[in-house]
């Protein structure tokens, strides 16, 4: 079966993160005869560049000539020391954030508006799916649930992508795919990069015409392969997800593929996006097949780029660090923390709302949970919480196997482990609000008093009950019947002891709500360093975590059905994740030489 080209093996000390197979010579603008969304016409190629290195290499077609298809055997793997490979490409992953932070300008759409982008929206076909997947995430006593989310970069031939460096090849390769986890209380998100060399298991997979290819896997099979089975010009993006879920064990909620025809218009869209490079950017940086160093195309420094200039920062992997495709993946992070912030403060203003969300929208193809106007508005609007700060972006902990990736176990299952836990790199249990109690019933009618002498006031009516909810966030059995005990003997009302959703919390928690400050700190007197939460919800509650378990012998059988508790990420996750309000010219490059 017909399989994508690998990425250059030759020079690159990281292909952690590589594109597809065409040069990098290919014209970011395409033939400047077409737009891109609403957002203005696609910029032309710039005169001996990329453009022209592509057209060169169409025309000599040779395997391995310079410009050609050195760096492939057209079944999955790399040809060893493979000549004149075209470098690689790595936009679809920065279209992808840009595509939802821009679903969120959705929202303030009108009515006339709303048919026009809907007709932007292309679906994808959800019977390709295996009927073999990991179970649905669980939610909380709330009802809220984290949502997977999986972008995949298409770098599709078909509809003038081509013209714009999606390359020579027939068919579709997915150059990167980020799994996007929003966690239940959707004010944190983290966005794994799962790079494109990384040698898999590919499940049974359906093809275009129907039948099922048998599961996949050696030292050949790539993790982009599986986006190219059927060899159709969509891509197989159900293919992709069957194998997302089988490498991690997490449950892909939605899907996204997007093209980057759209990408040009909607970094104009939004006025520019402020970058950072350490040093000069020249054309032959750029595509390599120049043999010469050429007019400079970035300057050093901070600066905003658009157009052609957005898409010369993204793909630029020589020239910066050691060349690696690692160091690419770090300045496209950045880049990604960058547009979004950048969307973020232009808000909803309709000179930017407009022509990006019909960019965004015309460069998507979404699953059947989100193919509609509505859909998507309520999946951005869900989004609209999460500070910068808390989306991470990281890349799983890897090594080389040849030319190509293995994922490090079990440094990476740990990281799998936590996201399906739920719990955010620094440790944070994110599983959302604990459910308060009920609402206190009327106060019951005072006492009555013996009338008051003329100098004593007025006689007060009896407090009400200070009811609390009590969970169970660990598991240690019977832990949730002490603690009520224990505020029973403290004359507090419990209106139930039960099992949170999670049980990995760390600190024991009092959440409180609105007016119940005061006897949630006289709660908290019971739970020696628990921390106090304001929320929406009515009451209070009492999340016990591992604190109060240790304080009280720590030891016990699990409560049935719970998991256990991941164990702490690996420094190789932590220290290298991103936040998107990092500065922009921290951690964006690689390795020595630049």
């Amino acid at each position: 079966m017909a399989r994508p080209r690998s990425e250059d093996p030759t020079g690159s000390a990281g292909a952690g993160a590589s594109g597809g197979g065409s040069a990098d010579g290919a014209a970011a603008g395409g033939s400047g005869t077409g737009t891109a969304g609403a957002g203005g016409s696609i910029p032309a190629p710039r005169a001996g560049g990329r453009a022209e290195a592509r057209r060169a290499a169409q025309g000599k077609g040779g395997r391995g000539a310079p410009g050609g298809d050195g760096g492939s055997n057209g079944s999955g793997h790399r040809k060893a020391g493979g000549r004149g490979k075209k470098p690689e490409r790595k936009i679809k992953k920065i279209v992808g954030w840009t595509a939802v932070g821009a679903l969120v300008l959705i929202a303030g759409t009108g009515g006339a508006i709303y048919l026009k982008l809907s007709g932007n929206i292309k679906t994808i076909d959800s019977d390709g799916l295996s009927k073999d997947r990991p179970p649905e995430s669980a939610a909380d006593a709330n009802g809220n649930k984290p949502v997977n989310i999986l972008l995949i970069g298409s770098d599709s031939r078909g509809a003038g992508n081509s013209d714009l460096g999606g390359g020579n090849a027939e068919g579709a390769r997915s150059d990167t795919t980020i799994l996007l986890h929003v966690y239940a209380d959707h004010k944190n998100a983290i966005g794994v990069s799962i790079p494109r060399n990384t040698l898999v298991t590919i499940p049974p997979c359906k093809l275009p015409n129907g039948k099922w290819t048998k599961e996949q896997k050696g030292k050949d099979v790539l993790f982009n392969a599986a986006f190219s089975q059927g060899d159709s010009t969509e891509g197989n993006a159900a293919c992709t997800q069957n194998t997302v879920e089988k490498l991690t064990g997490i449950r892909v909620d939605h899907t996204l593929v997007v093209d980057f025809s759209g990408f040009a218009a909607m970094t104009k869209a939004v006025g520019g996006v402020e970058v950072c490079l350490p040093k000069v950017i020249y054309e032959g940086d750029i595509n390599p097949n120049l043999n010469k160093r050429g007019a400079q195309v970035l300057p050093a420094g901070r600066q905003k780029v658009e157009g052609q200039q957005a898409l010369d920062y993204v793909r630029l992997r020589h020239g910066i660090g050691d060349g690696s495709d690692i160091g690419r993946m770090k300045r496209q992070q950045a880049f990604m923390s960058s547009m979004i912030s950048t969307v973020k403060k232009k808000g909803l203003e309709p000179t930017t709302l407009l022509p990006l969300a019909d960019a965004a929208t015309k460069s998507l193809r979404v699953d059947e949970g989100l193919n509609s106007v509505d859909k998507l508005m309520s999946f951005a609007l869900s989004l609209k919480n999460i500070d910068l700060h808390d989306l991470k972006f990281v890349t799983p902990p890897w090594r080389y196997s040849d030319a190509n990736l293995d994922l490090v176990k079990p440094d990476v299952d740990r990281l799998w482990e936590a996201i399906k836990a739920d719990r955010t790199l620094d440790g944070k249990d994110a599983t959302g609000e604990q459910p308060a109690a009920p609402e206190a019933p009327a106060a019951p009618a005072a006492t009555p008093e013996a009338p008051p002498t003329t100098t004593a006031p007025p006689a007060r009516a009896a407090a009400a009950p200070v009811r609390v909810a009590v969970y169970n966030g660990t598991t240690v059995n019977g832990l949730g019947a002490k603690a009520g005990e224990a505020l029973k003997a403290a004359q507090f009302t419990v209106t139930g002891v039960n099992q949170a959703k999670s049980t990995n919390k760390l600190t024991t928690t009092i959440e409180y709500g609105a007016g119940q400050k005061a006897n949630a700190e006289k709660v908290a007197a019971l739970f020696p360093g628990a921390t106090l939460t304001s929320t929406t919800a009515a009451g209070i509650s009492v999340v016990l975590g591992k604190d109060y378990a240790d304080a009280n012998g720590g030891t016990g059988t699990a409560a049935p059905g719970t998991p256990a508790a991941p164990a702490p990420l690996p420094s190789s996750v932590t220290e290298e994740a991103r936040s998107a309000d990092d500065d922009i010219c921290a951690n964006t490059s690689y390795g020595s030489g630049g």
